[in-house]
């Protein structure tokens, strides 16, 4: 592929990226992701912790959004996630509690379905009605269990390695700077395997792996890209300080917003890979093109 046909490839996807007004997208997807981030936080933490311990859980969790956001606003999502669900002792309580997380994780999920079937042009089929959001549901929380999943490999591949690193800076003296590497290819793979699974499962198509794959790993690329881009900017502004006892809900609203719009532009490029090169996307037995 020559620089001509890579040059042709974001050039389409970004006036599709227009055309689609993923700006607008990205901005009521992170009014909804805004409620939803403590529920999700809350559910995945459940998953991981089933297995390795509530606590480790916690801690991997934190240490991924201090590498995010910062320490400072990374404490402030660390209170109102303690906040957000104490168990009572009151049956009926703990009921509405775990109902109103459930459907607070599983919102957001279905508003970004919404989104990417509007920019993969396809739509569901009139009339499923209760059966359809009962199904955008229980998919939204198979993303929650698979975001739990990817978490718990992710701890799982940190342990490993840093176990070993250890040993073969000892015996066989690899420089530090490889191993950064190699946690960059680890970051890199699981960030893919996690937009992939998104790009896959979540809206109403059908679209072969093989197209999956080069739209998500191309979009990890650019996300880790941005992720060190908006953390600068955001480092070097004073958007925070504006805003006095708001300042960490903004800057993570506004980190929100521009990290959608990468993913949403990842999605707008998995499209135009797929019409061009690849198997196409087809929408499935539940929704209907609306382009061509």
């Amino acid at each position: 592929m020559n620089l001509n046909t890579i040059w042709s490839l974001l050039k389409e996807t970004f006036n599709e990226w227009q055309q689609d007004k993923v700006p607008i997208l990205a901005a009521a997807l992170s009014y909804y992701m805004i409620f939803s981030i403590a529920p999700i936080l809350i559910l995945v933490i459940a998953v991981v912790g089933f297995i390795v311990g509530e606590q480790i859980a916690q801690e991997e969790v934190f240490a991924q959004l201090e590498s995010f956001f910062g320490s400072e606003n990374a404490a402030s999502l660390r209170t109102i996630l303690q906040n957000q669900f104490n168990p009572s002792s009151n049956i009926t309580a703990t009921i509405i509690a775990v109902v109103t997380i459930i459907f607070g994780a599983t919102t957001v999920f279905a508003q970004l379905k919404q989104a990417l079937n509007l920019i993969w042009g396809v739509e569901p089929k009139p009339g499923r009605g209760v059966k359809g959001f009962i199904q955008t549901r229980i998919l939204s929380i198979l993303m929650v269990l698979g975001i739990g999943f990817i978490l718990l490999l992710s701890l799982i591949i940190s342990s490993v390695l840093s176990g070993a690193s250890a040993w073969l800076e000892q015996h066989l003296f690899i420089p530090s700077f490889v191993w950064s590497l190699v946690d960059l290819v680890i970051s890199l793979s699981l960030t893919t395997l996690l937009f992939g699974q998104i790009y896959r499962v979540l809206p109403d198509v059908r679209i072969a792996w093989k197209d999956v794959a080069v739209g998500a790993g191309i979009t990890a690329v650019l996300f880790t890209i941005g992720k060190s881009l908006i953390s600068l900017y955001l480092g070097n502004s004073s958007i925070g300080s504006a805003y006095g006892a708001a300042g960490s809900f903004v800057i993570v609203l506004v980190w929100i917003f521009y990290s959608t719009q990468i993913f949403l532009f990842g999605a707008e490029f998995t499209q135009v890979w797929s019409r061009r090169y690849g198997s196409q996307i087809r929408p499935n037995k539940n929704a209907t093109l609306t382009r061509e």
